[in-house]
């Protein structure tokens, strides 16, 4: 591209999004910082700023409406989203003890945020050259590793692992919608990266399962879409 390539990063001030944010900035790029906290923002604005990121903070609540509208009007032009901003919910979702009010935040935050903001932004990716939209999944949304109760799968919750089951599904019907444009969309799974959201419980470093995502972001033109993948490759849906 001729100018310089814009990407947006959801929940980007900690974890696996920093790191993503980290990744696409040291390819020159200007990254949003979609968070909703403002001093977090802000925080992490000026801390990427320090590491040579052209970053610019992005107040973004992917479950508000108004502020999906709001965080639209601040971009002239993006090529890139990475729909990164996720919940857990907790770990007390065991069925039979079901809260539903935490699967309906999981839910709210993990399908319904990635598509309010997708379809906010899909006017501006439209217009790119080389538009990519990736969505940070999860293995633990495998319905093949689930069933197979392998160890990628984690303990048995109603939320998460169904909130990015649902996530894949949904990403699959975005896939078949811009099939034959140029926007290229695709599911990262990072692995079981140590951060807050798992207790930094995780033997992976936020660095190694950004790269994924970053991976997913630079795909070239005659790259794949409505796949599902980690760093070994496709995942078993």
């Amino acid at each position: 591209m001729s100018e310089q390539t814009t990407a947006l990063v959801t929940g980007a001030n900690k974890g696996i999004g920093y790191e993503i944010a980290i990744g696409l900035g040291a390819l020159g790029w200007r990254v949003g910082v979609g968070v909703r906290n403002d001093v977090r923002r802000e925080e992490a604005v000026e801390k990427l700023r320090a590491a040579g990121v052209d970053a610019f903070g992005v107040a973004l609540d992917v479950t508000s409406d108004a502020s999906v509208a709001a965080a639209v009007g601040q971009f002239e032009r993006l090529d890139v989203l990475v729909n990164n901003a996720g919940i857990t919910g907790g770990m007390a979702q065991e069925p039979g003890n079901t809260d539903l009010d935490v699967v309906r935040d999981a839910i709210e935050t993990n399908v319904l945020g990635v598509i309010r903001v997708t379809d906010a932004f899909l006017p501006l990716l439209r217009a790119s050259a080389s538009p990519r939209i990736v969505n940070i999944s999860s293995s633990v949304g495998s319905l093949t590793l689930q069933s197979q109760g392998t160890d990628a799968t984690g303990p048995i919750a109603m939320a998460y692992p169904t909130s990015k089951t649902f996530l894949n599904a949904v990403t699959v019907q975005y896939a078949k919608a811009l099939a034959g444009t140029n926007i290229l969309i695709n599911l990262g799974c990072p692995g079981f990266v140590a951060t807050d959201l798992n207790g930094f419980r995780g033997h992976r470093t936020p660095a190694q399962g950004a790269a994924i995502g970053v991976q997913l972001a630079t795909l070239p033109d005659d790259g794949p879409s409505g796949g599902y993948y980690d760093d070994n490759g496709p995942v078993p849906w």
